[in-house]
């Protein structure tokens, strides 16, 4: 499995299939903002993180600009990832409550994070063209995964995991709708 993951990772790390998100996402590390002037961004699709065994898997949308795609880890550098991962260390999935880079001793138990999108999209809205081009990627880490649970953080995340579901249970996109806290079965 972790194999497997890593050998995926390295594809996502080196993906250039969408040129309007490999501009961007090049263009914000070159750029940087003020705060983070002095460091070295990331600047590349963002794999996924996390426990290869995870019974949860948790879907966000993409990279946010000077969070994923300067530290190139899921929710790190970040606000969202400032709210994200206190939760998860008081609900035992994480070793501590703060993550700021790759390498800072974070380790996720039971527990991987991924994304819908892989670069950081400009205005946080990836086209339908660019999603599609990362969704093999996301159906691959739920191949290799097999989690019993997946958290879609927000509406995109939640519409590319019924799409991915709906070619294995019939008429799923027609009976599940998008709300805060609903929860729905995946079995077939």
């Amino acid at each position: 499995t972790m194999d497997s993951i890593s050998s995926l990772n390295e594809e996502i790390i080196a993906c250039r299939k969408c040129p309007r998100l490999v501009e961007w996402r090049e263009q914000v590390a070159r750029e940087k903002r003020k705060a983070y002037r002095d460091q070295e961004y990331w600047g590349k699709p963002v794999p996924g993180f996390g426990d290869p065994h995870a019974r949860l898997l948790v879907v966000g949308l993409a990279p946010g600009a000077h969070g994923s795609n300067r530290t190139g880890r899921q929710f790190t550098g970040d606000g969202s990832g400032g709210f994200l991962y206190p939760a998860l260390h008081r609900a035992g999935f994480a070793n501590q409550p703060h993550s700021s880079a790759r390498g800072d001793g974070l380790a996720l138990h039971d527990m991987y994070i991924s994304a819908c999108a892989r670069c950081v999209p400009p205005d946080n809205k990836p086209s339908n063209e660019e999603l599609n081009n990362c969704q093999p990627f996301l159906e691959r880490e739920i191949e290799i995964i097999r989690p019993k649970v997946i958290v879609a953080l927000g509406r995109v995340a939640f519409d590319r995991i019924v799409r991915i579901y709906s070619t294995s249970i019939h008429g799923l996109s027609s009976t599940v709708k998008f709300s805060h806290g609903a929860v729905f079965s995946l079995m077939t």
